[in-house]
C-alpha cells in the first residue's frame, strides 16, 4: 500500500553558500541496482545529483509494510513532478493561479528496501520534460515559498535525527557502563554471601566439636 508521508516535499540537504561542484567534474548518476545503507543516505546522495544536474529534489510517495508499518519503498522525483490544480474559493470562483511550478516531469528514482537492510535503487528515470536549471546556486530559486519552507525543515530535522542518533549512542554506551558495574557489584555481592555461608559452617562445627569436647 502506498502512503504520502513526505509525499510533495522538495528539499535541499545544503546551505545557499555550498560549494557548487567544479564544471567538468563528473556527475555520479545513479543506476539500478546502486545501494545504500539506509533511505536518509540515499536521499541525500539524489538531492546532491540535483544540484549538480540542475533540479530540486522532492520526497514523494512511499509504501509501507503490511505488518508493522515501517517504509519499505521510497520515491524521489524532481519538484516539477505532477501538476498545480486549481482550486476555488469559498464564493466557488477560481483562485488567480500561481507561476506554474508543475510541468508533469516524470524523473525520478524508486529505492526499495531489501533484505540485507540496503535500499537498493529499482528504477532510474533520468529524463525531463522541461529546462535544467544551468547553475545548481540558480535552482533553489526555483521553487515557491511552501517548497522553500519545506527545506528549511527537512534540513532542521534532518539535523534533528542526527542529534539524537548521537545521544542515543552516548546513552547506549552509558547504560553498558551500568549493566558491567551491576554485574560487578553482583558478583562481589555473590562472593560475601558465600563468604558468610562458608563461616556459618565453621562457626556450626568449631560448636559441635566443642560441645563433644565437653
Amino acid at each position: 500500500m502506498y502512503s504520502e508521508d513526505g509525499a510533495g516535499a522538495a528539499t535541499n540537504s545544503s546551505q545557499v553558500d555550498d560549494p557548487v561542484p567544479n564544471e567538468g567534474e563528473p556527475i555520479l548518476e545513479p543506476c539500478e541496482g546502486m545501494e545504500f545503507e539506509s533511505e536518509e543516505a540515499a536521499k541525500i546522495f539524489y538531492d546532491d545529483y540535483a544540484r549538480q544536474v540542475g533540479f530540486v529534489m522532492r520526497v514523494m510517495s512511499c509504501r509501507r509494510s503490511e505488518r508493522d508499518g515501517r517504509i519499505i519503498a521510497r520515491r524521489l522525483g524532481c519538484n516539477k513532478e505532477g501538476y498545480r490544480v486549481n482550486k476555488r474559493d469559498k464564493s466557488g470562483a477560481i483562485r488567480k493561479p500561481k507561476p506554474v511550478t508543475r510541468e508533469g516531469c516524470k524523473a525520478m528514482i524508486y529505492l526499495k528496501n531489501s533484505k540485507s537492510g540496503k535500499w537498493v535503487v529499482a528504477k532510474f528515470e533520468r529524463e525531463h520534460n522541461h529546462p535544467l536549471v544551468v547553475s545548481p546556486r540558480e535552482a533553489r530559486h526555483t521553487t515557491d515559498e511552501k517548497d522553500r519552507k519545506i527545506q528549511e525543515l527537512t534540513l532542521e530535522l534532518r539535523n534533528k535525527r542526527r542529534l539524537c542518533a548521537a545521544y542515543k549512542e552516548q546513552l547506549t554506551a552509558f547504560l553498558k557502563i551500568i549493566e558491567e558495574h551491576t554485574d560487578q557489584i553482583s558478583m562481589k555481592v555473590q562472593n560475601v554471601m558465600n563468604n558468610l555461608k562458608e563461616y556459618e559452617c565453621v562457626h556450626q562445627e568449631l560448636q559441635r566439636a566443642g560441645d563433644v569436647s565437653i
